[in-house]
């Protein structure tokens, strides 16, 4: 897969439909909701945990805001529902084993590490309000007080929307 073209605040969010370890989840049956999409590198690394955690601690002041929450990731449905059931995690967990919704919102890119440069995943969180139009994006996420940073963002859209 080649780098993705990258999204901006105010672009319409691109559709998807990703298999979870739930059943399936679409971008177009969420319409109403606020989408938290936050993109991840690998399930039960110590950064992923520790970010899928903190929304499953935060899941229902995200849910009082009108909004749920999605993590996606390459990794299988199977490898999903083990680090659902190791962490004890609530949150939505997409598989996009193939990339295509890594593409399409531009998180896939090169990375370099000890100067070797790879094709992974940029950890980003989208916030995707009700009409399908991406107003925040956080690339190159720090995972210490993301979570609640998001829940801020949140809290205003539906502050703004109920007004």
């Amino acid at each position: 897969m080649p780098p993705s073209k990258k999204l901006n605040e105010g672009d319409r969010a691109p559709a998807f439909r990703l298999p979870t370890d739930k059943g399936k989840i679409a971008l177009t049956e969420l319409k109403g909701k606020i989408v938290v999409l936050y993109f991840y590198p690998k399930d039960d690394t110590s950064g992923c945990t520790k970010q899928a955690i903190a929304f499953t601690e935060d899941l229902a002041k995200f849910k009082r805001a009108g909004a749920i929450v999605i993590g996606v990731s390459k990794d299988s449905v199977e490898r999903h529902e083990k680090f659902r059931a190791k962490h004890n995690l609530k949150i939505e967990l997409g598989s996009d084993e193939k990339g295509e919704v890594l593409e399409k919102y531009g998180v896939w890119v090169e990375k370099s590490m000890y100067g070797r440069k790879f094709m992974g995943i940029e950890r980003s969180t989208f916030v995707i309000d009700g009409a399908g139009k991406i107003q925040k994006i956080w690339r190159k996420v720090r995972v210490a007080g993301h979570a609640e940073e998001v829940l801020l963002v949140v809290k205003e859209l539906k502050s703004q929307k109920s007004k």
